[in-house]
């Protein structure tokens, strides 16, 4: 009953902050919602048609890959992973509400892009709340639903690292902040004409799709989200050393990898934000080369370090890829996306042992060597790699200043989310409580908090995919056994049998209740 008033709290808060950012654009003057004045037939407005449907078209893309994240969940164990997908769901729902409350107006308020978003500072922006006034416009509304997508990709690199263990209500409390506060304020100094995307350096900070901005911010969370609430059950042995811990499913993670791939077309080329600019050929290509290297590069690895091709490896190497070319995309020549691919998929590699075996820290997923460890590189890669595109000079040119103002931007990005994930997870921690109790993890956390199983027993043969059928007499006997141990237990009602399936009462309760019910 705390947490569910905690959890209303909450939501009454998000509604009057809502109803205040309501009352601030609401007289206002709309834009052009219908797009009446934007359309014209000359070759002007054709080629902003164009834009607005490339846009568009590319924002579905990046929506579709949360359908990847949700696959991905095959790294896990199957009680856990209705939690997981809940997890991935509520980021791409609740999340994107906020940001169109107030995430959208703190990252692109003052940055002129579009109608509506004219107000704010080089350090947080606060125009273009909920869409109101000028900002009801077809080309702020199609930049809004791209910029939706992508900070709801950000939020969910969150929810691979603290998977099979972490509270419900604490991890929508993280969602919310993210989406509304922590993602949008270093994206407005990127991104919105903040202080970072003007320092007098090169260029200033650039990020072209997000590898600062999504991934090192989205990676760093995880890495303090995961430290926070500790490893799972049974992942270190006493001494230290770590333990694997199979996931249920790996095609799953296969096809998890593929959808992702696919939607990152989206994703970077997207970012152009006009299918006008032809260079959306090369920043596409540039996006496949450094997946297909990150991924080539692990084949071999794993096959000549383990003796084996490590399948969760290669798709790894593939993402890592992908991460890192995320900000040079745009930038550089491919075979400069190879190289970048290639270190990558080491990097990642390297960065799991880093985080697993030095610093202990559980990651089911490996989304702080992905995310966390790419982003930063492939911040660092525009540096060195730019071939002059866009203006954008790297060390390959003979010029270091692009590079040191991508080391400050990476930096910046570093601790920045360091400093949020530590005051957010540390502090929901000292106050509601991060972590589900020892029973609730051991038995899974897909009953507990959803009151149903992922793969649910269908007249008693398991439903999920991989698993034996069950033997029915032996299914009585386990059915015997456990309520015979419930029956002595005075401090339990019932079991979750996740051999089984579903709950199982003690001999005692059951006559208790048939009594009860006779009367």
């Amino acid at each position: 009953m705390k947490m569910y008033n905690k959890f209303m709290i909450g939501v009454w808060l998000l509604l009057i902050m809502g109803l205040f950012a309501f009352g601030t654009g609401v007289a206002e003057a709309a834009g052009d919602p219908n797009g009446s004045d934007t359309y014209s037939e000359s070759i002007e407005g054709l080629k902003i048609s164009i834009n607005v449907v490339w846009t568009l078209i590319a924002a579905f893309l990046v929506f579709s890959m949360q359908a990847g994240f949700a696959f991905l969940g095959g790294f896990l164990r199957q009680k856990n992973m209705l939690n997981y997908l809940a997890h991935c769901f509520i980021d791409s729902t609740l999340g994107a509400c906020v940001f169109y409350f107030f995430g959208f107006a703190v990252m692109f308020g003052g940055s002129q892009a579009y109608s509506g978003l004219d107000r704010g500072w080089p350090g947080i922006g606060w125009d273009g709340f909920m869409l109101l006034g000028d900002a009801y416009d077809v080309k702020t509304v199609m930049f809004w639903l791209f910029q939706m997508v992508f900070a709801t990709k950000t939020v969910t690199i969150i929810a691979g690292a603290v998977a099979e263990r972490m509270k419900f209500v604490p991890y929508i409390i993280y969602s919310c902040l993210m989406c509304g506060i922590i993602y949008p304020l270093y994206g407005h100094w990127v991104w919105g004409g903040g202080w970072l995307s003007t320092l007098p350096i090169g260029a200033g900070v650039v990020d072209f799709a997000g590898c600062a901005v999504v991934h090192t911010v989205g990676g760093i969370m995880a890495l303090m989200g995961a430290w926070a609430v500790g490893p799972r059950k049974g992942k270190y042995n006493p001494d230290g050393s770590p333990n694997a811990i199979p996931g249920h499913n790996m095609t799953y993670v296969v096809i998890g990898c593929f959808i992702l791939a696919f939607g990152w077309f989206g994703f970077n080329a997207g970012s152009t934000v006009a299918g006008t600019d032809l260079r959306i050929a090369i920043i596409a290509t540039n996006t496949f080369l450094a997946a297909a290297a990150g991924a080539s590069i692990m084949l071999f690895f794993t096959w000549k370090r383990q003796g084996f091709v490590d399948v969760s490896f290669v798709c790894n190497g593939a993402l890592a890829g992908l991460v890192a070319i995320t900000a040079p995309c745009a930038y550089v020549a491919p075979w400069a996306a190879v190289v970048i691919g290639v270190l990558a998929g080491l990097i990642m590699r390297g960065a799991v042992a880093l985080v697993e075996v030095v610093f202990k820290i559980d990651d089911p997923l490996g989304a702080v060597a992905v995310h966390g460890a790419n982003g930063m590189w492939g911040m660092l890669a525009v540096g060195l790699f730019a071939d002059g595109t866009y203006g954008i000079n790297g060390l390959i040119l003979g010029t270091g200043e692009q590079l040191l103002a991508q080391f400050i931007g990476t930096v910046v990005a570093f601790a920045y989310a360091f400093a949020f994930g530590g005051a957010v997870f540390f502090g929901l921690k000292g106050t509601i409580g991060l972590r589900v109790s020892d029973l609730e993890e051991e038995e899974g956390l897909d009953i507990a908090y959803h009151g149903t199983s992922c793969y649910p027993v269908e007249g008693g043969f398991f439903g999920a995919v991989g698993e034996h059928l069950i033997d029915v007499q032996a299914e009585k006997e386990q059915i015997s056994l456990l309520e015979e141990a419930i029956s002595k237990d005075r401090s339990r009602e019932r079991i979750y049998s996740e051999k089984l399936g579903r709950w199982v009462y003690g001999k005692a309760k059951q006559e208790k209740q048939s009594s009860n019910s006779k009367k």
